[in-house]
């Protein structure tokens, strides 16, 4: 008994919380998804659909072994889109809010939690945080669902309620960088609609961007000059990402004939764009996956694997780490004793903690791509293409996730999960107590290269 007791209190780490919520809920979504009345009349769903599904919701990954419109019932899918909506929010920052509002008061505790979850960087006043959170996430959805069902009302001739219905559940899915639809293809029937692509890709980046982020940006609106370093890292590098994938993607695909080829010169600018931003991390895709050509896949590959802005809806290694890592070895090739960044100085710390975050993504991919590879006979470069997708919680794929080995989409899901939580949270998830080394070790330098 003494060492249950002090089994659960190792729990008290903020992280446990955060990585245990995400666990639970999917766990919870796969059983509500099991009922009867959540599929189509005729479909059945084992459990490992439902956990698959559910774990895919939550984690705001976008992967799907069956189709969303086609096998869930109407409940089904309103079940997934809570589930996103609880993913992209935070199990534990939605929690903590409603102790905020409920209690007027957060305590030290929930405090940490929030911290953990939300990734914000100062912990004075996480309530007002978690409002301004929540005020975002209604503003941006509540007018991307206004924009989108008018869309699908006007231009597509969709009934009023079905519009609305898809308004909705593609706003929420586009905010949280869930990459979930309605249509078995995507969002490939509309890759001649620009509206409807650009209000997706607009939400996906303004939910991918990070509450720091934002919370900049509303404190100092557009003096860049008074941003903290991190809001100028990440928008730098997210508009450097975007622009350059542009540019690739395009110049990559353009006379494809199964991607860009058959498009207009505008409808395929806008499509490039599109697949530029959807892959940090948000899973939607205009064009088939399948059908790119290599330079382009491998492109689509390190786009998701960087991701998206820290503590955002996205996933990734995150792009300051991608960042961090960039400026680190220019500093090192310049021979420059610190890394200094828009005239701030990087921590050592910060470095230390980026390159593990990327060593760590990198070795993930590897193992579970050797995992998979011993458990089904896919091609090596679909499965890994997967692996990516499902560690960034992006949700492309070269439509090769329904022909996954049920042990092969078991190692999809805790992938997911992983890759919500987030390598670092996990890690210090499993660590049960910290020491503070009271000495250190004489130096000495080892031959490097």
């Amino acid at each position: 008994m003494p060492t249950r007791r002090a089994s659960w209190r190792t729990l008290r780490h903020p992280a446990q919380y955060v990585a245990v919520a995400f666990a639970g809920a999917s766990l919870i979504g796969a059983l509500l998804l099991r009922l009867p009345f959540a599929t189509e009349p005729g479909e059945t769903t084992s459990f490992v659909t439902a956990l698959f599904t559910a774990t895919s919701a939550v984690c705001v990954t976008g992967l799907v072994v069956v189709d969303t419109a086609g096998h869930w019932s109407t409940f089904g899918e309103v079940v997934i889109l809570g589930l996103i909506q609880i993913g992209g929010f935070g199990i534990i920052a939605l929690s903590s809010l409603l102790v905020a509002v409920l209690a007027r008061r957060l305590g030290l505790r929930q405090r940490l939690i929030a911290v953990a979850e939300t990734g914000a960087l100062d912990m004075s006043d996480v309530r007002r945080l978690l409002v301004n959170v929540a005020k975002l996430t209604v503003v941006v959805e509540v007018l991307a669902a206004v924009l989108l069902a008018g869309r699908f009302a006007i231009t597509h001739g969709e009934p009023a309620h079905r519009a609305a219905y898809l308004g909705v559940f593609h706003a929420v899915s586009a905010f949280n960088n869930a990459g979930f639809a309605l249509f078995s293809d995507s969002l490939i029937g509309y890759q001649r609609d620009s509206f409807i692509l650009l209000v997706i890709a607009v939400a996906v980046v303004v939910g991918g961007l990070g509450l720091p982020v934002w919370s900049q940006i509303g404190i100092h609106r557009l003096r860049t000059h008074r941003w903290s370093l991190h809001a100028k890292l990440t928008v730098t590098t997210v508009v450097g990402l975007i622009l350059g994938g542009w540019a690739l993607f395009a110049w990559f695909e353009w006379t494809n004939p199964d991607t860009l080829g058959q498009l207009s010169a505008w409808d395929s600018t806008i499509n490039a764009f599109f697949h530029s931003v959807t892959p940090r991390t948000a899973g939607f895709n205009s064009v088939d996956i399948a059908a790119l050509r290599e330079p382009s896949r491998l492109l689509t590959e390190v786009l998701m694997f960087i991701g998206g802005g820290s503590a955002s809806t996205a996933g990734g290694i995150k792009v300051t780490t991608f960042a961090v890592l960039g400026w680190v070895m220019w500093a090192e090739a310049r021979g420059d004793p610190d890394v200094v960044v828009f005239e701030r100085r990087i921590p050592q710390t910060a470095q230390r903690q980026a390159l593990t975050v990327a060593l760590l993504a990198i070795g993930v991919v590897i193992s579970a791509t050797m995992l998979l590879l011993a458990t089904s006979a896919l091609p090596r470069a679909d499965l890994m293409f997967e692996v990516i997708s499902a560690l960034a919680t992006v949700g492309l794929s070269a439509n090769i996730t329904p022909l996954l080995s049920v042990t092969s989409q078991l190692v999809i899901i805790v992938l997911m999960i992983i890759g919500r939580v987030g390598p670092i949270t996990l890690f210090a998830a499993l660590v049960l107590r910290e020491h503070d080394r009271l000495y250190r070790h004489p130096e000495e330098r080892p031959i490097v290269g």
